[in-house]
């Protein structure tokens, strides 16, 4: 029995020393028995344990990717519009017909509307001789509604008729003794008439030609267009007032560039007069044009791809708040490091200067610069660059006075005491050994303050005084929601821009957040 014992006691201990050869021993002091984390990946590791930080961290990647790839690989570009064959009806000109007297008055006579009016209670009188404040006129009637006004003596002052002669030709002007020899002729229905040593002929239907070349028209229509710059040729006012004596209410014609238009004839009863507008096809801007294959979200009011501007937008929004945080942080880090550990009269004067810009009304002071260079007509990309700048310089004070508590109760730890000791120069003792020790507040404090930096630059562009055209942000894509039309009919215009916008602005925050818990040392294992 003994020698079994012994025999297994034997085999134990082989198998043992088997092990131990296998699987080398350690001291309970020896150090390779412990894993150990570097301070960077023990935050590491509580960071990515927080799932609502890996939420916000998700959220951002996507903004990122969206804004920064997607503008890359979209086909559009963020200025690019597009365009739509619509029909347009506008008015383009006006007729009527003339039912009263009007004037041509001779050179360097006397033939004032009070005259005309004196003449006008003669022809209803049925008189053809007037005075008035003591001189005689008389009429002298060439055809019907056609009268040469005349002094008593035989001097010749004026025209009075309602058949009216209007130009063909633009280059073309009717002086006074055109008028009275062209209206003559026609009130006598004669084919010719002599004006300033030149022949002219009268058709039957009232066209004045030179040479074979048609200058104007008698008529009793007067047609006007709307725009000073449009001339309406001699074809096209007749098809207008064959179209008004058939009592058609459209009719077609087609203009020199061989463009053909429809035309629709209104008459207001009321003034007696016809409007005539214009209707066709024209090339607009596919403005609010509804989410499709070619446009997902759709286009804005200017004709512009609302997925590519949103993309864009993005990218405008995250580089204005990483740079406005970077001036911010870089500005309240070298005054708060400097005030926090010189402290005495520099300190005072630092937080004197931080009181100061505490003080400063920022948002009047952001709108009344956005005005200025609203006025001052600034280019869209110095615009940019100058909002980045204000918005920077006006948030540098809180920085500077959380790094400033900072760097009060680090610099009187015993590692500062060392650095004093060994003789090393202030600014390394501040920004080689107490600024990195702040660095971790400073990152959470800027992570959250890009998301207050994106929120304001998209107040001022919503309200006009941001990013300007061509280029889009978040805010101004908003601003479109200023008309309650688009507000209430075009979602697609809005509330992509709005959710972004609330999604960048919350991840922001719950990534600070994350990284707070994560520096934090007394954050639970």
């Amino acid at each position: 029995m003994s020698d079994e014992i012994r025999k297994d006691a034997q085999e134990a201990a082989e198998a043992a020393g088997t092990a131990e050869n296998k699987e080398p021993q350690y001291s309970l002091n020896d150090d390779r028995r412990v894993k150990v984390l570097s301070p960077g990946a023990m935050v590491a590791k509580r960071f990515f344990r927080n799932r609502i930080a890996m939420v916000g961290l998700v959220i951002l990647i996507f903004m990122f990717a969206f804004s920064f790839i997607g503008g890359i690989i979209s086909p559009y570009k963020q200025d690019q519009r597009f365009y739509r064959v619509d029909s347009l009806s506008k008015e383009y000109c006006s007729a009527i017909e003339n039912t009263e007297f009007r004037y041509a008055v001779a050179d360097g006579q006397d033939f004032s509307s009070i005259i005309q009016a004196q003449m006008v209670l003669a022809t209803q009188k049925g008189v053809n001789e007037f005075s008035f404040k003591g001189v005689d006129y008389v009429m002298e009637p060439v055809g019907d509604d056609f009268y040469i006004v005349k002094l008593a003596n035989g001097t010749e002052i004026g025209l009075a008729f309602k058949n009216v002669f209007s130009e063909s030709d633009p280059a073309f002007k009717a002086d006074y003794t055109f008028l009275r020899e062209a209206l003559s002729a026609d009130a006598a229905g004669e084919s010719s008439f002599t004006a300033g040593g030149v022949t002219y002929a009268l058709d039957e239907n009232g066209i004045v030609s030179q040479g074979g070349k048609e200058v104007g028209y008698i008529s009793r229509y007067v047609v006007q267009p709307l725009m000073s710059d449009v001339f309406l040729t001699r074809d096209f006012k007749e098809q207008l007032l064959e179209a008004l004596e058939t009592g058609n209410d459209d009719f077609f014609f087609t203009d020199a560039d061989g463009v053909e238009s429809e035309y629709k004839v209104e008459y207001n009863a009321a003034s007696h007069k016809y409007t005539v507008k214009q209707s066709r096809e024209s090339q607009v801007y596919d403005t609010y044009a509804s989410p499709s294959r070619e446009h997902p979200l759709g286009t804005d009011r200017n004709g512009m791809d609302m997925l590519t501007r949103l993309m864009y937008g993005g990218r405008v929004s995250l580089i204005i708040g990483f740079i406005v945080e970077l001036i911010a942080n870089l500005l309240g880090v070298i005054l708060g490091g400097i005030s926090g550990y010189f402290g005495g009269w520099v300190d005072n004067l630092i937080m004197r200067i931080v009181d100061i810009f505490y003080c400063i009304p920022s948002t009047p002071i952001l709108i009344i610069l956005g005005a200025a260079m609203d006025a001052q007509m600034v280019d869209p990309t110095v615009r940019m660059i100058y909002l980045m700048l204000i918005l920077g310089f006006l948030s540098w004070p809180s920085v500077a006075r959380m790094i400033r508590g900072q760097i009060l109760s680090l610099r009187e730890q015993e590692f500062m005491t060392a650095t004093e000791a060994t003789g090393i120069r202030v600014s390394r003792r501040i920004f080689r050994h107490l600024v990195p020790n702040v660095i971790p507040l400073l990152i959470v404090s800027a992570s959250m303050g890009i998301g207050g930096t994106i929120i304001t630059e998209a107040t001022l562009s919503f309200l006009g005084l941001g990013v300007k055209f061509p280029f889009a942000s978040w805010g101004n894509i908003i601003n479109d929601v200023n008309n309650t039309f688009v507000l209430t009919n075009y979602w697609f215009i809005w509330i992509p821009a709005g959710v972004l916008l609330l999604g960048t602005v919350l991840a922001f925050n719950l990534v600070g957040d994350g990284l707070r818990d994560a520096f934090d040392p007394r954050m639970k294992r």
